[in-house]
């Protein structure tokens, strides 16, 4: 229990100091300033989570050394590695209709084509945003989609940002080429990122977002925010695919936003860390609002992947479907927890969830957590969940049609993701979530 505590009052090696000069360094307007520093004198009085924490009891986080990790990376380093050419290859179609790309924390690419810039969308560094759009900025922080007070580390992740995207489609634009941001991450200093998307009523446009780096003898910490607001009748394709190196520590917090009639189609690849902990929150606040939440994870060696999604049914005729399905080989272990809530009023919800996870090995351990909040009458909430091996009947029949065994649990593993594969519409994001578990069923 001593651990515990030590970690629950654990003096961060960073100050409100370090967090103004941070602001200063990246020349923010004032009052985005005071925006970082209500964050940290929130996150200043907030505890850290413990494995007392309902939400955290599976994920013990006192293995990582935050004197190390809680320092910025330096401005003027050039990065001691180029970002891979694979990542900033287009992904959806063969166009794209803006690309940003951060080396270290620092934006070193950044273009929009023609066509949405002709039609007033906005796509670029969030600081330079905030410079050039202060009123639109300001309004979406004032709207506050992820909130300080939701635990010490979003509050971190608020007060600490070094990098971030803002995405603006206008009422009834709809972007026809996706928008493809990508961070990477060659050291070993701290980076935090920001992504802030605003689909105005009747726009329309698909996300991507990537993150990456090489596998460190370091550790290294990754704080995230993610706000995404859909208006009504809005129209939005999110991917967001996770391969930091495996001494990376992650943590974020994720929100969605969906008005009426609006709706939002939302995929995360969970590959790479040491440890993360990911909150995944999709709020259906109109009438007729329909979120889709399709996720894909694999754990290898001794990773830690903890996932946690809430879908909130907020008004009439809400349908929210989700699907995450996840394999584990080595020493590592999974959490998902999953809770669908229906607030009063919230008659005619649809809800679903369904967690599948497939063990590889023996020491592996997944842990599947599914929920039920219902305040409301006259709806639809179900929920599945189930932990299990490679079938020996199926290995037996593959081998015996002179298929290797590590070839057999490869073609198991294969189609046992096909399912969450099918739902996703873009051929290049599905090769990439493909390579990544190629290469986890090398490692032995």
């Amino acid at each position: 229990m001593g651990g515990q505590t030590s970690i629950e009052n654990i003096e961060l090696p960073l100050t409100q100091d370090n967090v103004a000069a941070l602001s200063q360094q990246l020349e923010e307007p004032g009052w985005l300033r005071e925006k970082r520093l209500e964050a940290w004198r929130i996150a200043e009085t907030l505890p850290m989570p413990t494995l007392t924490d309902e939400a955290w009891r599976r994920t013990d986080i006192r293995g990582l050394r935050w004197d190390e990790t809680m320092h910025f990376p330096d401005s003027d380093a050039s990065g001691s590695r180029g970002v891979p050419a694979e990542l900033t290859t287009p992904l959806i179609g063969e166009r794209q209709g803006g690309l940003l790309v951060y080396l270290d924390g620092r934006l070193i690419h950044g273009e929009l084509a023609d066509e949405p810039a002709q039609k007033g969308v906005i796509f670029g560094d969030l600081r330079e945003v905030s410079a050039s759009h202060p009123d639109l900025v300001r309004r979406f922080f004032d709207d506050k989609t992820i909130r300080p007070g939701e635990d010490k580390l979003a509050a971190m992740a608020l007060a600490l940002w070094t990098h971030g995207v803002f995405l603006y489609v206008p009422r009834h634009v709809e972007v026809e080429l996706p928008f493809h941001s990508i961070e990477y991450v060659s050291g070993s200093a701290m980076t935090a990122t920001h992504i802030m998307v605003l689909l105005e009523e009747g726009a329309k446009a698909t996300y991507l977002h990537e993150c990456a780096s090489p596998t460190l003898d370091v550790q290294t910490l990754h704080l995230g925010s993610t706000e995404l607001v859909v208006g009504d009748n809005a129209d939005l394709q999110y991917i967001a695919l996770q391969n930091w190196g495996e001494h990376v520590y992650n943590f974020g917090h994720q929100r969605a936003r969906v008005g009426r009639d609006a709706r939002v189609d939302w995929v995360a690849g969970e590959m790479g860390t040491r440890l993360c902990k990911v909150f995944q929150t999709l709020d259906l606040d109109g009438d007729g609002a329909w979120g889709r939440l399709s996720g894909l994870y694999f754990a290898h060696d001794h990773q830690h992947l903890d996932l946690d999604t809430q879908q909130n049914h907020r008004a009439l005729h809400t349908t929210s479907d989700l699907l995450f399905k996840g394999a584990l080989k080595g020493h590592s272990r999974t959490v998902w927890q999953g809770m669908i809530v229906a607030e009063p009023g919230a008659r005619k919800t649809d809800g679903f969830q369904a967690n599948r996870n497939l063990i590889l090995d023996n020491a592996a351990r997944a842990d599947s957590i599914p929920g039920l909040e219902i305040k409301a009458n006259d709806l639809r909430c179900t929920h599945a969940a189930t932990v299990g091996r490679v079938d020996d009947t199926e290995l037996f029949y593959l081998m015996s049609r002179g298929i290797p065994h590590n070839d057999a649990v490869k073609v198991i593993v294969d189609g046992f993701f096909d399912p969450l594969m099918q739902r996703i519409p873009f051929e290049g994001v599905r090769e990439r979530l493909q390579m990544s578990i190629d290469s986890k069923m090398e490692v032995g």
